[in-house]
């Protein structure tokens, strides 16, 4: 055996030893493990959505192939972050909160973006884009601040992230993002109005999880025991309805609009 031989031999004999090691290592979940399971279904549900959006892009018009990219990564950056979760989760039995957030300050501007996105053709400029990137940005950062930082005033960074989540409500349900679908009508109000709605209710998911998953900290906050549930299983419901939502609206909408070309 020459040495090209014995050394493609032993990268191969590496590549198996750290495949094996990555499957070894990965903590087993328990049967009653529910909060787990809704960590490995949200991984597998993300992962799922991402092939289905990657692999219907030739489907499309060259117009609709960013916006059914933009789904696809969402899902996909979610379903990567979803694996480190619940791996986390089964580790340690504690809330994978820094990833979450990590998670959420890549994918939630990237669903602002897709606003953007289909009502381009509409009049939707940049600086409407960047002030749904922005009012996101700040809705996330102080809701990571008081969950993971300053948790004796979790109540006041939940009330700066609330106050962040409703001007994005405003824009889509009554702004510039209402009036730009408005114009366009058909399909694109059609689909503006879902993914409005997913804002509206989907969004207001994660307030609901925050005080579940705050309301002791610093003593008790005002809402504590308002919502006695679980604060990773709220948040990862919501991530599911609406990261795979959010896409399969546009999806819909492309359909639709290539059935009429």
């Amino acid at each position: 055996m020459n040495f090209l031989n014995i050394f493609v031999f032993n990268f191969n004999n590496q590549k198996l030893n750290i495949m094996t090691n990555l499957f070894l290592s990965v903590p087993v979940m328990a049967t009653d493990d529910y909060v787990g399971f809704t960590f490995f279904v949200g991984c597998m549900a993300m992962m799922a959505a991402s092939a289905f959006f990657f692999l219907s892009m030739n489907s499309f018009d060259r117009k609709w192939k960013t916006s059914i990219l933009v789904s696809g990564l969402i899902t996909f950056i979610a379903a990567v972050h979803y694996y480190y979760m619940r791996d986390y989760w089964a580790s340690t039995g504690e809330s994978p909160t820094f990833f979450r957030y990590v998670d959420w300050i890549l994918t939630v501007p990237l669903m602002c973006v897709e606003f953007y996105l289909i009502l381009k053709a509409a009049g939707a400029t940049q600086k409407l884009m960047w002030t749904l990137i922005g009012a996101s940005v700040v809705m996330l950062v102080t809701g990571y601040w008081g969950e993971g930082v300053d948790r004796d005033n979790a109540a006041l960074w939940g009330l700066i992230s609330g106050l962040a989540y409703f001007y994005i409500v405003y824009l889509v349900w009554f702004g510039e993002v209402k009036q730009l679908a408005a114009n366009a009508g058909g399909a694109v109000a059609e689909a503006n109005k879902w993914l409005g709605w997913f804002v509206l209710a989907g969004w207001a998911i994660y307030p609901i999880g925050y005080m579940a998953g705050t309301g002791d900290f610093g003593g008790g906050q005002w809402y504590q025991g308002l919502f006695n549930l679980d604060m990773d299983v709220i948040y990862n419901i919501g991530d599911a309805i609406n990261k795979i939502g959010f896409g399969l609206v546009i999806y819909a909408l492309a359909i639709k609009d290539s059935a009429k070309s």
